[in-house]
């Protein structure tokens, strides 16, 4: 209905359900502008659960990457239960400043904003020592896929070495859940940021097998207005006459709110056990080429009179169509019907993680053998659209043998060091 009004020339309004109404709940501030979300034909996530508010009652909780798009949002909702203690690491300071206003605006204060990177594993050990957390919710990650396929060695270094050091902390000061939130990007992998995500999830599972913390990860599509995607790209396209630029007229995404997202992470971080992923239902997938057009009717113009989209070719690394589930996965179900348990392929828990200990000394030495021990680990991690693809031929030796051997030999100098 949404959807068939806005194309009048009337103001569209969305106002609370009927029963808030009747009960005499509504308010003058609950009626609200008409956002893209409500138009793309998807029924929103709404959990309240108070089962997440005792799970997180007198906790110690880190949140790293806590200044970011989801980190921030699961500060906010933490915010609002009975912690002990909430400690917000993050690099982005700026960033961090905000948010820091923000909850002390909202008459929050129980809360330790921390400038750091994940990467520093003293300071982030000296993190762990002095305020012995009981959960942590780790979100700090690189994310943009073309920017990332040219710059493995910073995807390696913050996406599988900085969780390689607080999964190794964990353990070290036995925290009782650690929660990854990882992405659908890590599923059949084609560039190095969904790679990256992939071999986390792996170290994840590897340290699961210790059984000392609860390891769980979390794993979802894209969120409705996170920093650098594709609404506020939009939006910024639009403001300037546009065009709108769409890479491919098929290409489609799995969209969920960030408010949505952050309570889904919540509730996956209160009913797992350990060794879970957890898979969220994100409804069906979005045309991006349909997501513009209906961006230009909610500004009130008309495509193409007013603004034209313009097809601007696949980016290094991008896929037409996400997955939730890799090859050979399948789900079972929990108690909420959004969220979905990934029954994945067993690993050879002990060869994995010497493998990945081996990337991370080879990334070290900026060796341009690291995204070839990426495939190795990963094998369905096949590139596209990427000068990477030449890796995927077996014929292709961009590294002389004699240097692999003599890396090889280092390597593990090194590890058993």
């Amino acid at each position: 209905m949404v959807e068939e009004l806005v194309d009048f020339p009337v103001q569209v309004k969305i106002v609370p359900p009927i029963e808030d109404w009747i009960n005499g709940e509504l308010k003058i501030s609950q009626i609200k502008q008409v956002q893209i979300e409500d138009l793309l034909d998807r029924v929103p996530i709404n959990i309240k659960n108070k089962r997440i508010a005792n799970e997180l009652k007198d906790k110690v909780i880190v949140v790293t990457g806590g200044a970011g798009s989801i980190g921030s949002e699961l500060v906010r909702q933490i915010a609002n239960c009975e912690y002990k203690s909430l400690i917000v690491i993050d690099q982005a300071e700026s960033a961090l400043y905000d948010l820091q206003q923000e909850l002390k605006q909202n008459g929050f204060h129980n809360f330790i904003p921390i400038v750091g990177d994940i990467r520093d594993k003293n300071r982030m050990s000296s993190i762990f020592q002095e305020y012995k957390p009981n959960m942590v919710f780790h979100a700090a990650a690189y994310k943009h896929v073309p920017l990332m396929e040219y710059n493995s060695y910073e995807a390696i270094k913050i996406n599988v070495a900085g969780t390689k050091v607080i999964v190794d902390l964990s353990l070290d000061n036995n925290v009782d859940k650690f929660i990854f939130v990882s992405t659908d990007k890590a599923v059949n992998p084609t560039n190095v940021m969904g790679a990256t995500k992939r071999i986390a999830e792996m170290y994840i599972s590897c340290a699961e097998q210790y059984k000392k913390t609860k390891f769980i990860t979390t794993r979802f599509g894209n969120v409705l207005g996170s920093n650098g995607s594709v609404i506020p790209l939009f939006k910024k396209q639009i403001e300037k006459g546009g065009p709108l630029t769409v890479t491919h007229k098929e290409i489609t995404r799995y969209f969920m709110t960030i408010p949505e997202a952050a309570q889904l992470v919540l509730e996956a971080g209160g009913m797992g056990q350990g060794g879970e992923i957890f898979i969220f239902d994100m409804g069906d997938s979005v045309k991006i080429f349909d997501l513009a057009k209906n961006m230009i009717k909610l500004s009130g113009l008309k495509y193409p009179e007013d603004i034209d989209i313009k097809i601007t070719g696949l980016r290094p690394g991008e896929k037409l169509y996400e997955e939730l589930l890799a090859n050979g996965e399948d789900t079972m179900p929990t108690y909420h019907k959004k969220i979905m348990i990934s029954k994945s392929r067993e690993l050879f828990y002990e060869e994995t993680k010497s493998k990945i200990n081996e990337l991370c000394v080879s990334n070290m030495f900026f060796n341009e053998n690291t995204v070839k021990l990426m495939k190795e680990i990963v094998p369905e991690y096949v590139s596209n659209n990427s000068e990477l693809c030449k890796l995927d031929k077996k014929e292709s030796k961009p590294v002389e043998e004699a240097e692999v051997a003599a890396h090889t030999i280092l390597t593990k100098k090194i590890l058993q060091s």
